[in-house]
């Protein structure tokens, strides 16, 4: 028999990430890794774990979690958002809870492009009038 598990992708800058939930005990697995090793700064363990205290879900699923692209910050982010998405598939009642903290909407903000014939995506070359 197939085991019941909810997925859900998340984005952020230039991460991505698979979440996988199971039933489970709340051991989080990411690529593989402890999620105590994978991310070691406190302050992004807490963005993760966000939506499953919100919901009172965090004692109740194994996450599984591939997430490649981008850094440390952009990975804990794209990782909440996967694990947003995942539990609106597993009960859509927590959607309004999930949307009123801010965590359904993707965050949009990724890097300017470089602008050729300039030093970078804003900077100019100094202006000379003479």
């Amino acid at each position: 028999m197939a085991e019941i598990q909810y997925y859900g992708t998340g984005r952020r800058k230039t991460s991505t990430a698979r979440v996988y939930l199971r039933p489970g005990t709340g051991e989080i697995k990411i690529n593989r890794k402890a999620f105590d090793n994978y991310f070691p700064n406190q302050a992004l363990r807490m963005i993760i774990s966000q939506p499953l205290k919100l919901t009172g879900t965090d004692e109740k699923f194994d996450i599984i979690v591939n997430v490649a692209g981008g850094g440390p910050a952009g990975q804990a982010g794209a990782v909440r958002h996967g694990i947003t998405r995942a539990l609106m598939v597993f009960n859509s009642d927590l959607r309004p809870a999930l949307k009123q903290a801010g965590l359904v909407t993707r965050d949009p903000r990724i890097k300017e492009r470089k602008k050729y014939g300039q030093k970078g995506a804003r900077k100019r070359f100094q202006f000379s009038k003479r």
